[in-house]
């Protein structure tokens, strides 16, 4: 994407391992001799508005996080004030990436460091980006406090000695120019892939619900189903509720630590390829699960696997997905195994589970507590659907497996290249920031994509490059 990027001719060792060589004109400081806490409390109540931060999201205010993560406090009068500029990082979860560059006013919960520059000279974009870097965030490990690697406490008297790599203030410009300029590129590139993704998944699902709900032969007689958003079916479809395709749906467990003698497969939701609706096991989590806790438990060759349990406003519990393997193993207690009754067939079910899920139907039977959504099942299969004898069942399947293998694939490219071109924007910030390529030249170019008023999209973003450079101000692009 980049073509015309060179290394800098002179560097020298940074010593420090996740930086390296810097270039040779470039200092390495202290943290704490750049950035210092602000230090103000929202005592007197004067910022109604709270803010949080997310990992990938940045600061954002309370009212968008939705329902993930900790509740804030109704006594906000201890939290503390940040401003537009200051940086605010999470001390529990900054090694994950919950940091980032505040564009409001506002206050937040004690557990953040809100830290701001000491220097004029310093532009708050640049030392940003230096706590973006993935190598950065993973040294805060050593000076953490904690068992959980991801839950580590990073002391402020130890973060402010870590050491940042400082370029002079007209190179930091340049960096943020370049990255706001690359950012620009990259996420229009991953906006179009998401958008084929979209179109895409509207075209699966449009195929599933037209031969789950109508069959394949398009002269087939047709009777009203009585179900409001099923219509008309085949005539000689049976309409039933869906426990009528299992024989028994039984949760799932999480037993105990590998012993040795009662390990087995615990599938998880995150083994769910969500595509395919099928179970990866590359990588199978063991667990310990004594003999008498596998009764009804064990999955099968062809058992479905309902997801009961899971946290996310954006993506509702209740996927179905089949088990396709032959490996001894049983589901996490966030899922719950459902044996196929006989006359149904499996990989229909799927389908039909599927089309179920895109309407969300499961939805009715959705209950959410403490940011957790708990699916009950048996609400869930008492829904009425309509069922094809078993051999236009298998039919069905057999067609929707070809039609949708060419979708898969296009679905599959296009999510592995939004990968690819995030991790290329993760690895040429760090490449950037750390001085590894030098963007002073290339500024030159980049800067033909500023508007009159000296502004340019980035991403989500509007950067704004004032007479002040380092007095930039990020504002929400409307």
């Amino acid at each position: 994407m980049i073509t015309n990027l060179r290394p800098y001719t002179a560097t020298r060792d940074s010593g420090v391992p996740w930086i390296g060589a810097v270039p040779k004109h470039w200092q390495i400081r202290r943290l704490g001799s750049l950035l210092r806490e602000r230090g103000e409390t929202n005592s007197d109540g004067q910022e109604e508005r709270v803010l949080s931060v997310l990992r990938g999201r940045g600061v954002i205010p309370y009212a968008e996080k939705g329902n993930v993560g900790n509740k804030k406090s109704e006594d906000i009068t201890r939290y503390k004030i940040v401003r537009p500029n200051d940086i605010v990082v999470n001390s529990m979860n900054v090694i994950i990436g919950s940091v980032g560059l505040s564009r409001y006013s506002g206050c937040l919960s004690p557990v953040y460091y809100v830290l701001t520059r000491r220097s004029v000279h310093d532009n708050p974009r640049y030392l940003d980006a230096l706590f973006q870097v993935t190598p950065f965030q993973k040294s805060l490990v050593r000076i953490g406090n904690g068992i959980l690697a991801h839950r580590m406490r990073i002391p402020m008297e130890l973060l402010k000695c870590e050491n940042f790599p400082h370029p002079p203030h007209d190179e930091q410009t340049a960096i943020v120019r370049f990255l706001g300029h690359i950012d620009q590129k990259i996420q229009r590139l991953i906006r179009a892939k998401r958008k084929l993704l979209t179109l895409l998944q509207e075209q699966r699902e449009s195929v599933i619900h037209r031969a789950v709900t109508r069959g394949l032969a398009p002269d087939v007689r047709l009777k009203p189903s009585g179900i409001e958003w099923l219509g008309d079916v085949p005539e000689h479809w049976t309409i039933e509720r869906l426990h009528r395709s299992v024989q028994g749906c039984f949760n799932g467990i999480w037993g105990n630590d590998p012993n040795g003698h009662d390990d087995l497969i615990c599938v998880r939701v995150a083994d769910f390829d969500r595509v395919r609706r099928r179970v990866r096991l590359s990588k199978p989590t063991v667990r310990a699960i004594i003999p008498a806790e596998r009764n009804h438990r064990l999955l099968k060759n062809g058992d479905l696997m309902l997801e009961k349990s899971g946290g996310g406003d954006l993506q509702p519990v209740g996927v179905v997905i089949l088990y396709d393997h032959n490996a001894e193993a049983v589901s996490s207690n966030f899922i719950a195994r459902m044996q196929v009754a006989r006359q149904y067939d499996s990989n229909f079910l799927v389908y039909l589970h599927s089309h179920l899920y895109a309407i969300r139907l499961n939805v009715r039977s959705i209950k959410q507590t403490t940011g957790i959504q708990n699916l009950d099942s048996s609400s869930y299969l008492r829904e009425l659907v309509a069922f094809p004898p078993l051999t236009e069942q298998v039919a069905i399947a057999s067609f929707l497996d070809r039609a949708n293998s060419d979708i898969d694939k296009a679905m599959e490219s296009a999510q592995q290249e939004i990968s690819l071109l995030t991790e290329y924007r993760t690895r040429l910030i760090a490449d950037v920031v750390t001085g590894k390529l030098d963007v002073r030249e290339t500024v030159v170019y980049t800067q033909q994509s500023f508007d009159e008023s000296g502004s340019t999209i980035a991403g989500d973003v509007r950067v704004h490059v004032t007479e002040d450079e380092s007095a930039d101000v990020l504002e929400t692009e409307t």
